[in-house]
């Protein structure tokens, strides 16, 4: 023990005060050449004109905090080796399997004891539940970087809008369709990347995900241009409208129906409920797959392509598969999005947004579905509880992603995937 113990002492570069002090400085002053540009300065609209405002405060903030850093860094790296950073329990297959239930349970009962926003809030999870679910398909099963998912996402919520708005479809007619447009586009998309892998493939996917937005912005005859589509009916039960009057002369509402007072609170009960039933499809469909020997040979393509190939397994299908059946679950989420805002424009369908949905996957842990759930519900929740920081929300995002890899670079809850053990 005490061996190990000099022999990592050993391994921690010994530094001088004027060496640590010379490192202090240095960063500092990287951290306000490269902080000045996007903190420091900001542009007002002073009339007609278009000014330069200084704000130091962030920058002296950034800068001091990284002095501080770089300052204790030696410090903290002998502290490291006696200090034991707390570790999250391992969870077995079917203890997560529980949890994912208990989950469902309590969110089934949320709603009727949640306030209004609260239950607005849990709805807007639960959508990138869905998005995080469906990525995990592509990234954590299969193992192919994509940064352009946001595309499908894009595809599934304007499907719907031009649908209702050019033809009169409603909601549940276009829900298929929404799913069945977002793995058409998947579909296309493996063709031109199956050749390609990591840096490479996550450059043409994210060069995807724009052309959708760009094309979008620029269609404007069709799709609204920046405007987008407004007017989007919300679903109905069976038909049945959750309005305070029908649209149809003569046609009965949910509540004149059920006979009791209309509040506006049904419809993000309803809203909830669905986005609800939409997640645990989602989860029900990709547990089926991944015990399928589809999902045997995602996993195959992900650990070796070449020794994929090698057992007889067509790598070119099982892109094809992953590409279509991950961006098929965006389109869902997207068709259900459309409904819930009422309303689809361009910039709802940032890189921002891909880059989210993709921190879900990395933060809750590659091929895990609780952990995608769990992290979906942190990444959702916290931003509208620290609202008081809205202005740092990317600066304070990035700085939890670090600690995470730092940390548990694995993910919140990694997958557990049964294996086989030979005695000794």
């Amino acid at each position: 023990m005490t061996q190990a113990t000099s022999i990592s002492r050993a391994s921690i570069p010994q530094t001088s005060v004027s060496d640590t002090l010379k490192n202090a400085v240095t960063a500092a002053v990287l951290t306000a050449i490269l902080t000045i540009p996007v903190l420091g300065l900001q542009l007002k609209l002073d009339g007609y004109k278009v000014v330069l405002e200084p704000h130091w405060r962030p920058v002296w903030i950034a800068v001091g905090l990284v002095f501080l850093f770089q300052l204790c860094k030696p410090f903290l790296l002998r502290a490291r080796s006696a200090v034991k950073l707390p570790s999250v329990p391992a969870m077995g297959a079917r203890q997560q399997r529980s949890a994912i239930w208990v989950l469902l349970v309590v969110g089934l009962v949320f709603p009727f004891f949640g306030s209004r926003g609260a239950v607005d809030v849990a709805t807007l999870a639960l959508i990138y539940v869905i998005l995080g679910l469906g990525l995990n398909i592509v990234v954590g099963y299969a193992g192919l970087l994509d940064l352009g998912y946001v595309g499908f996402y894009a595809v599934g919520g304007y499907t719907y809008a031009l649908l209702n708005q050019y033809f009169g479809l409603t909601f549940w007619e276009c829900l298929p369709l929404s799913a069945g447009l977002a793995a058409t586009f998947g579909f296309i998309l493996g063709f031109p990347v199956l050749r390609l892998r990591g840096d490479y493939l996550a450059i043409v996917t994210l060069g995807f995900g724009e052309i959708i937005r760009l094309l979008l912005n620029n269609l404007t005859s069709l799709t609204g241009g920046p405007d987008g589509v407004s007017g989007i009916p919300k679903p109905t039960v069976f038909g049945i409208e959750m309005a305070r009057s029908a649209s149809v002369e003569g046609a009965k509402t949910f509540h004149d129906l059920i006979g009791i007072p209309y509040a506006g609170q049904h419809m993000v009960i309803w809203l909830y409920l669905l986005a609800l039933l939409l997640v645990g499809f989602t989860l029900f469909v990709t547990s089926r797959l991944i015990r399928m020997p589809m999902g045997r040979a995602w996993e195959a393509l992900r650990e070796d392509e070449i020794a994929c190939r090698s057992l007889g397994l067509n790598p070119t299908r099982i892109k094809l598969s992953a590409f279509t059946l991950g961006a098929s679950f965006a389109g869902l989420a997207g068709a259900f999005f459309a409904a819930r805002q009422g309303l689809v424009n361009p910039e709802s369908f940032t890189f921002i947004e891909s880059a989210l949905i993709l921190a879900v996957v990395v933060l809750g842990g590659m091929g895990s579905q609780l952990g995608v759930i769990l992290a979906a519900i942190l990444l959702t929740i916290l931003p509208e509880v620290a609202r008081d920081f809205a202005e740092y929300r990317m600066l304070i995002f990035g700085l939890v992603m670090v600690l995470m890899m730092m940390w548990r670079p694995q993910g919140l809850l990694p997958a557990s995937r049964p294996h086989v053990e030979l005695p000794r």
